[in-house]
């Protein structure tokens, strides 16, 4: 399957404001595309549309080559992980747990657990000893990275990431990039990130998606946007110019 999501003339309103507006789009299987634009644009609704917490008025979305159910989502969710700015990690729970709740709901022992934390916290470069504190224990870039790996827990066939690491510093962030690439050049996964920063998605991206007020502005490989910017909000946003 080339194609893995597609979203075809998809709208979502809150209140009067069209949120997206007639959306239609596909992300190719096993590449990292980055969705960019001003805040407002609809990006953080499209990632909530293909994960089905939010429904549109109008439009299908294809997932895993089949529409969307409308109800029982359970088995679709844990074909995808998730992961949102801020981590969101439980406090009150260890990192191992924090990581591998869902596992334990569909009935994974404590050994295959145990591996499977060990085998992601390598990757994402966390000392195993760090699995037994809580998320304040942790720095703010060990928790980003322990929050990509409890998203990775089931291995999931797509990772949404929705600014997951607007929270910290450059260093820090150019740190979690390389450890996710590592990640995904052992694990392959069709990857949808959600970032304002146009530099963040140049970084880690094989395809960019550009929005402005709820539509695609352009989309495409990254070495074809940046040698072709279809608009002046396009050039703006890679920094060769200003919007008309």
């Amino acid at each position: 399957m080339s194609e893995i999501i597609e979203l075809h003339d998809v709208r979502k309103r809150y209140g009067e404001t069209d949120v997206l507006n007639g959306l239609s789009l596909s992300v190719r299987a096993d590449v990292v595309t980055a969705i960019v634009g001003a805040s407002g644009s609809g990006k953080s609704t499209l990632l909530q549309i293909v994960n089905g917490l939010v429904r549109p008025e109008q439009g299908r979305v294809v997932v895993f080559g089949a529409p969307l159910p409308e109800r029982n989502l359970v088995e679709t969710r844990r074909r995808i992980g998730y992961a949102v700015q801020g981590t969101a990690l439980f406090p009150h729970l260890s990192i191992v747990r924090n990581m591998s709740l869902v596992a334990e709901v569909v009935g994974w022992d404590e050994e295959r657990i145990g591996a499977r934390a060990l085998e992601l916290m390598t990757l994402m470069d966390l000392e195993p000893g760090l699995g037994n504190r809580y998320p304040h224990e942790l720095s703010g870039g060990q928790q980003q990275r322990a929050g990509i790996c409890r998203a990775m827990f089931l291995k999931p066939e797509i990772l949404l990431l929705d600014e997951p690491f607007s929270g910290v510093d450059t260093l820090t962030k150019g740190e979690i990039h390389a450890r996710l690439a590592a990640l995904l050049a052992v694990e392959p996964t069709t990857v949808l990130l959600v970032t304002h920063d146009i530099g963040e998605a140049l970084t880690v991206a094989a395809d960019l998606i550009i929005m402005q007020g709820g539509h695609v502005e352009q989309r495409g490989a990254v070495t074809d946007v940046l040698a072709a910017p279809a608009s002046g909000y396009v050039r703006a946003l890679l920094g060769q110019g200003h919007a008309a």
